[in-house]
């Protein structure tokens, strides 16, 4: 029986704790590190971003490992940059001193904390939000911009410009206006001696990101948008050119300028002969890789692939290419992208983590929905792909005749893996994880269940969606043939049961299919679990992103209702407060006022039938705590069963392994208690119920 299986406390999976603190460590080659002045016009910057979704969610260009015994009650989940280690071990070196700690909170969610150029670190402040300059190896950190009396004043997606002596960022400006901040890009000076006003370079748009220089310095890529788009919706690339004086005196709009082509430019980057690449979806809908003809003013598509070689900008610094090579060599691109739901029968090499690394196996794979490394010959228009364990991709930096990939699983959890290539940088010789936010995961591996991704119709004829499938699985139980699993339906980052929703993330986001210890949290003990990529997702194109417009909270909740319809007449399937950034969101997804009313749930409170269990971050600027409260108190004025889980400290998903933990297993007492009447093999403590328990 399928109870049984959820009863057996000896057969149960641990979930492993994640430490509350982290570092963060930049994967620059080290000759980067240790670059000399005369180079330094030369570098590519790379970028970062500090966003830990669910249990881990990294930036390939970070690190993110467990801190030996930094715990702070003032940084409680603090990230510090660290040196790559040269030694056998790989253990890398702090560079960040314990007082500080490096986080950018600008547009909430962050990203592009930190750059990095020779020995020069300059990085953003979690705790006051100020710029700092640091050298690698002197642990006196000096500030670069004011004190505003708080984190007021935000930075990120940074870069050097060694010509005029100056960072060059994003800034964020709430001193006027905490829910409508100003962003502009502006120069910060390098300069230690003196502290003064950063001075703005580009302003008039309500946002800007990837300020971009060029290796001679004469010019600025950027992307900028205006409410009420997202970057994703619409955006435009320019490109200006510095005055003696560092100022933006000549501007062009060299893509979404437009009116008549609908696209969303995102992640510029100058090659080193000053070629200016960036990424759009104009013409196929699907974001592909383009270049700019100066001299004819000419946008040209480098590669055309019904594929995403890019996503949704929620943080700065993403980073889905890079270059490969130098001036006198024919350079190539290596790149991440997403393909989609046809399948493909292909030939891959795949070094197997940790073993079979001098001989590579050739496997025969079928793809669906996953995500891949390509070598792109820009010059000649060739297209190769590179064969990694990975199922999911999503940022990329070079190194020499390297690079380093973040990418993960079915079964491998989110990783930094180092690639190296041959001398005709064709193929891979060699592939290493050199840090893993789950390092002793294989003996748990017995344990997990692999997801199937699977294509669904919807309530529109004709029309289809995507969702990963985790049937119930542990290897030490067999469930009943003739017994149906409970089933949980996620919808990024949501978790529900057909009746119990529990609310967190955006919609514009997708299911990857990865390893995520929540989702083996359930399906160890006997939950089927599915993570729905309805219409609105990323991942699938400009078209299927945009079924969600206007239709929030029908488009996504239809088609999480056809996936589990789906799965119940498959029978085979079955056993096996808004800030600005998202400030005109809303208004795009859901539609006019009445539309708003109608799709509001506190509207219609005597609809609700069902027990609710609510989980809240106190200082969640995305989702204000209010928004909790009022559901919780209609529902308990109701005399429904109702809970309300408020987390100090914590904001838009949660953090502390404790907080993760203790949500993972309130979320199942109240499954048990109020769903299923089935006992827990944990000893959890419940916590109290309204309207269901007595005083406690």
């Amino acid at each position: 029986m399928w109870m049984d299986f959820m009863r057996r406390k000896e057969e149960r999976f641990k979930v492993m704790a994640i430490d509350e603190e982290r570092k963060l460590m930049t994967y620059e080659k080290k000759l980067v590190l240790k670059e000399t002045r005369a180079k330094q016009s030369r570098i590519e910057h790379w970028h970062a971003k500090t966003a830990i979704l669910d249990i881990v969610k990294i930036n390939v260009s970070n690190k993110l490992r467990d801190a030996d015994a930094l715990t702070s009650p003032l940084f409680p989940r603090r990230a510090v940059l660290v040196k790559e280690g040269a030694g056998a071990d790989g253990r890398g070196s702090d560079v960040t001193p314990q007082e500080f700690a490096v986080r950018s909170l600008a547009q909430e969610y962050g990203g592009g904390a930190f750059a990095v150029q020779g020995d020069v670190v300059v990085f953003s402040n979690y705790s006051d939000q100020r710029l700092y300059k640091q050298t690698v190896g002197d642990n006196s950190p000096l500030p670069l911009t004011p004190d505003y009396g708080g984190s007021v004043v935000r930075y990120a997606d940074g870069v050097f410009d060694p010509h005029f002596n100056r960072y060059v960022t994003v800034m964020e400006d709430h001193c006027k206006s905490g829910s409508n901040p100003i962003t502009t890009v502006a120069a910060v000076s390098t300069s230690v001696e003196d502290v003064n006003e950063p001075t703005v370079l580009l302003s008039g748009n309500d946002f800007y990101a990837f300020p971009r220089i060029d290796p001679t310095e004469k010019r600025m890529a950027w992307i900028e948008w205006s409410d009420p788009n997202m970057s994703w919706d619409k955006a435009e690339l320019w490109v200006g050119y510095f005055s003696s004086k560092g100022e933006v005196e000549k501007r062009i709009c060299i893509a979404g300028g437009d009116p008549m082509i609908v696209e969303s430019p995102t992640e510029p980057k100058w090659s080193s002969k000053g070629e200016l690449f960036f990424i759009t979806d104009r013409q196929s809908g699907f974001w592909n890789i383009y270049k700019w003809d100066e001299q004819s003013n000419v946008v040209v598509q480098v590669y055309s692939l019904d594929a995403e070689f890019s996503k949704p900008m929620w943080v700065f610094g993403v980073s889905s290419y890079a270059f490969l090579g130098n001036d006198d060599q024919s350079q190539k691109i290596v790149c991440c992208y997403r393909l989609l739901q046809f399948s493909v029968l292909t030939v891959f090499v795949l070094w197997l983590y940790g073993i079979h690394k001098d001989k590579p196996i050739f496997l025969l794979s079928r793809q669906n929905g996953k995500s891949y490394v390509g070598l792109l010959d820009h010059d000649s228009g060739s297209f190769s792909k590179i064969g990694l364990p990975f199922s999911a991709v999503t940022n990329i930096v070079s190194a020499d005749g390297s690079f380093y990939v973040e990418g993960a699983s079915a079964s491998l959890p989110v990783s930094i893996a180092k690639v190296t290539l041959d001398e005709k940088r064709t193929m891979a010789t060699d592939f290493s994880i050199v840090w893993s936010s789950s390092e002793d995961i294989k003996k748990y591996t017995p344990y997990f269940s692999l997801p199937e991704f699977m294509e669904f119709p919807t309530v529109i004829p004709g029309q289809h969606a995507y969702a990963y499938f985790y049937p119930p699985y542990n290897h030490t139980f067999q469930g009943s043939s003739d017994e149906k699993p409970p089933l949980l339906v996620r919808t990024h980052g949501n978790e529900s049961n057909l009746t119990y929703l529990f609310l967190e993330g955006g919609p514009t986001d997708e299911a990857r299919g990865i390893l995520d210890l929540s989702v083996q949290y359930w399906t160890s003990r006997g939950w089927a679990f599915v993570d729905v990529n309805y219409g609105g997702s990323a991942g699938y194109g400009r078209e299927y992103r945009e079924r969600l417009l206007g239709q929030w909270g029908v488009v996504d909740v239809n088609d999480c209702c056809s996936c589990a319809t789906f799965l119940i007449a498959d029978l085979a399937s079955l056993r096996a407060g808004m800030h600005k950034f998202e400030a005109y969101y809303i208004d795009n997804l859901v539609g006019n006022k009445q539309a708003y009313f109608e799709r509001s749930p506190i509207n219609f409170v005597e609809r609700f039938t069902c027990p609710v269990i609510l989980f809240q971050g106190l200082d969640d600027p995305v989702v204000s705590p209010d928004q909790a409260t009022t559901i919780y108190k209609a529902i308990k004025d109701k005399g429904l069963p109702v809970a309300l889980v408020e987390y100090e400290g914590e904001q838009h998903g949660f953090r502390k392994a404790e907080n993760i933990k203790f949500t993972l297993e309130q979320q199942m007492m109240f499954f048990a208690r109020l769903v299923g009447h089935f006992k827990v093999a944990d000893n959890i403590a419940p916590i109290k119920i309204d309207n269901f328990d007595k005083a406690l």
